[in-house]
């Protein structure tokens, strides 16, 4: 069975992934990053993380056939497929209003940190902590010891695919960042394209 949905810009869903099930991640316009969790059906407490992944990897960033691991270091998703060119990042913190209010920005802003929250709750799984995410598509390079933000090398049409190892909940943000070249240089932030295939 396939379910495809569109991810609006700067929003973000939680849905169902069942063990064995293919997520595939279609960049329709080539610069959206896509802030990425995942969390245990059965017992959201334990999630996706990055921390716990990166000491199991033998690569220094995601790529095709990188494990992501738990907070109990066991697996939860596998990179399976990535028509990109394969930049994506594990290192930066979800986009909060702090973020912007330190980026110059006064008022209420859409992020990913809020966008996970709501979506979570509208699922019936309100969380407080925010697991570093899986920023797909993210082009922040290590540069001699500091992290820089680029417009992504990702193309129109790039997608990637994450296979479930259990039965999950996911929850993906169209990153909603406009005061940085996070999503291109135009800075204005795209639509995705989700599809889930259950077998």
């Amino acid at each position: 069975m396939n379910n495809t949905f569109t991810l609006m810009a700067r929003t973000g869903r939680a849905f169902h992934l069942a063990q064995g099930a293919q997520l595939r991640i279609t960049n329709i316009f080539g610069s959206q990053v896509v802030d990425t969790w995942a969390f245990r059906a059965d017992d959201i407490n334990e999630y996706m993380s990055m921390e716990h992944t990166r000491v199991h990897s033998t690569c220094p960033t995601p790529g095709k056939g990188t494990v992501f691991r738990s907070n109990m270091r066991r697996p939860l998703l596998k990179f399976t497929a990535d028509s990109s060119p394969g930049v994506h990042d594990w290192f930066f913190a979800a986009c909060d209003g702090a973020r912007y209010e330190m980026l110059g920005f006064l008022g209420e802003h859409e992020n990913c940190s809020d966008n996970l929250r709501r979506a979570m709750t509208k699922l019936g799984h309100p969380i407080s902590h925010i697991p570093c995410p899986l920023n797909l598509f993210e082009n922040a390079p290590l540069l001699k010891g500091d992290i820089g933000i680029y417009p992504p090398a990702s193309r129109p049409g790039d997608f990637v695919e994450l296979t479930a190892f259990v039965d999950l909940i996911v929850c993906l943000s169209a990153c909603p960042q406009d005061m940085a070249d996070t999503n291109g240089l135009d800075r204005e932030p795209k639509n995705v394209q989700v599809s889930v295939v259950h077998y």
